[in-house]
């Protein structure tokens, strides 16, 4: 059974909810509090990032890049990644294929 629509705690200050799930795509609503960060991880999944709310300094792979309300970003399957809020700030994500590791992930 998948936690679709259910708020999850991430890392501190980091809680997420997945808003739907189709057979190859999916897309996460994150809710970061100002300083808190989305530690660096790697995955297969790409990954596109929509910044709703805020603004973000991301890495990826090495490489800085701070987003504003109404930028995104697209984050290669395999790529070392992270991010950290400069202010308070909602980001929206979408990963293909599906990853099943956050659809069956509790809080």
């Amino acid at each position: 059974m998948s936690n679709i629509g259910v708020w999850v705690n991430a890392e501190p200050g980091v809680r997420r909810r997945i808003l739907n799930a189709g057979k190859q795509l999916m897309m996460m609503e994150v809710h970061f509090e100002a300083n808190a960060e989305g530690y660096k991880h790697s995955h297969p999944h790409e990954q596109m990032t929509y910044c709703m709310l805020g603004s973000f300094e991301f890495e990826v792979d090495g490489e800085k890049r701070v987003l504003h309300a109404g930028d995104t970003l697209c984050i290669p399957g395999h790529a070392e990644h992270g991010c950290r809020a400069l202010e308070t700030g909602i980001l929206l994500d979408s990963f293909t294929p599906l990853r099943e590791d956050l659809l069956l992930a509790r809080g």
